[in-house]
């Protein structure tokens, strides 16, 4: 019986473009560090990141927007007495998380953190503003599938700087997939990468011996 060869049809650099979509989904967060984020001073003396005075202004009346009609009840309390009540906290919270995660797309460093905050905040800014329009559903949850996509794809290792953490540390948590063992490109995986190669054949700690004999 014969059987003919098929052509498998394959996508055409599927890394770059989901590297192109990191940065655009990364530049869109990144905004936040020239809208949102400032310098606030712990104590008077330690100067740290976080929300601008308008920006802890702003949020309170946003959230109390969202939060008037929202028809999922546990949210809705949620938002009425926690974020509310310590509106400036979340402020401070919700700045350095959009920045954290628009410049980690964006350069792509440490791309799993910056995925998994975004992810955290697409969740809750999602279940706020659901119940306004169904252009607030859909966006909210394009944005948390690709979150996803870019955390167990790694994406910042094509066009981004984890890909110089691969090579100079693919031990590194913050450079290796989750939940695998992965291969290099000699073959090896993680674990082996350090143990010298044996021939095929050769018991471990078994001694060798060369025997040299004078040329004519």
């Amino acid at each position: 019986m014969a059987y003919s060869s098929r052509t498998v049809a394959s996508m055409s650099h599927p890394d770059r473009w989901l590297a192109f979509v990191r940065i655009i989904v990364g530049l869109y967060f990144a905004k936040s560090f020239v809208t949102k984020l400032g310098i606030v001073m712990v104590g008077g003396v330690l100067p740290l990141p976080g929300a601008t005075e308008r920006w802890i202004t702003t949020m309170p009346k946003i959230v109390s927007k969202q939060a008037a009609d929202n028809p999922i009840l546990f949210y809705k309390h949620f938002l009425e007495t926690t974020v509310l009540t310590h509106s400036e906290t979340f402020a401070h919270l919700t700045a350095v998380g959009e920045t954290v995660t628009g410049l980690g797309l964006t350069l792509g460093l440490f791309t799993g953190i910056a995925s998994i905050t975004g992810l955290i905040l697409v969740i809750n800014y999602g279940l706020a503003t659901q119940w306004m329009s169904q252009g607030q559903q859909g966006f909210h949850i394009v944005l948390f599938a690709l979150m996803i996509a870019f955390f167990f794809a790694r994406a910042g290792r094509t066009w981004g700087l984890d890909g110089r953490l691969w090579t100079a540390r693919p031990d590194s948590i913050f450079a290796r997939r989750p939940f695998r063992k992965e291969r290099r490109s000699d073959g090896q995986t993680e674990s082996a990468r350090s143990e010298p190669m044996k021939s095929p054949g050769e018991v471990p700690g078994a001694l060798h011996f060369t025997t040299d004999r004078p040329t004519v």
